[in-house]
């Protein structure tokens, strides 16, 4: 990547890929598929079932998020953004039964907040086509030190910048207030490179790997973002904006 491409991330963003919210049940299986792909087929993380489907009863009150590549018009990652569940809104959220005995309470309880105004980012996938970097074949989705380059050779991880843009969009349009994720720890400084503060909330844990529970405030990463990524954001909430009303155009 040049470095005028770096300087104009959302024009290099949208050359090569698009995000697309899953709200139909099309595009739902789309991301059950990857995940199924990736999460059991690839990293044996989860049986490989007959459907070809990964999802679990948390999918039901999630918003879903893929990203599709312009160059052949395949799907290329997914995530989600887990809700709190309708009728029964203190049921634990994944990273609360995960993270039970390691989170610390005295900097946030997540039972105590509105339950509506929290949710959880979680089964980031990409395909592996895209992730063919060193140690990038070991992880569902990858951000390293080396997905930024060097100042010789700067480079940008767009496909899992972006599903984490597209899905604070959808978070931010949904009245959430916080976002919680459970990640490996060196996360948090790879996001502070893109503006967005991350507030860990417990000590680590064993989940396929170690990971550390962390928090972060919607409005705080609309506020904080770098300059540079601010225009990638603005693209992405676009696309957002658009496939919410193309799927539901009422």
């Amino acid at each position: 990547m040049f470095l005028f491409e770096l300087m104009n991330l959302a024009g290099g963003y949208r050359k090569y890929f698009e995000i697309v919210p899953a709200l139909s049940d099309e595009l739902r299986d789309e991301a059950y598929r990857i995940r199924h792909a990736v999460y059991c087929e690839e990293l044996g993380w989860e049986p490989v079932r007959p459907d070809g489907r990964e999802f679990d009863e948390y999918d039901a009150h999630s918003l879903h998020c893929l990203i599709r590549a312009k160059s052949d018009g395949r799907f290329a990652g997914c995530t989600r953004l887990v809700l709190a569940r309708p009728g029964e809104p203190h049921y634990p959220m994944p990273f609360e039964k995960t993270c039970a005995n390691v989170l610390d309470r005295s900097i946030v309880d997540p039972q105590a907040l509105p339950r509506h105004t929290i949710a959880e980012v979680s089964r980031l996938a990409v395909m592996s086509r895209y992730r063919r970097r060193k140690g990038e074949e070991h992880a569902p989705v990858a951000i390293s030190d080396d997905s930024f380059g060097n100042k010789d050779h700067p480079r940008f991880p767009y496909i899992p910048v972006a599903l984490y843009l597209g899905t604070i969009e959808m978070a931010a349009r949904s009245g959430i207030d916080t976002l919680f994720v459970l990640t490996e720890p060196r996360l948090a400084g790879h996001f502070a490179k893109l503006g967005v503060r991350v507030t860990r909330i417990g000590g680590a844990t064993e989940h396929r790997g170690t990971r550390v529970p962390s928090m972060m405030s919607v409005q705080g990463i609309l506020s904080g973002l770098n300059f540079i990524v601010r225009p990638l954001y603005r693209a992405v909430a676009a696309e957002v904006e658009s496939g919410m009303k193309e799927q539901f155009p009422h």
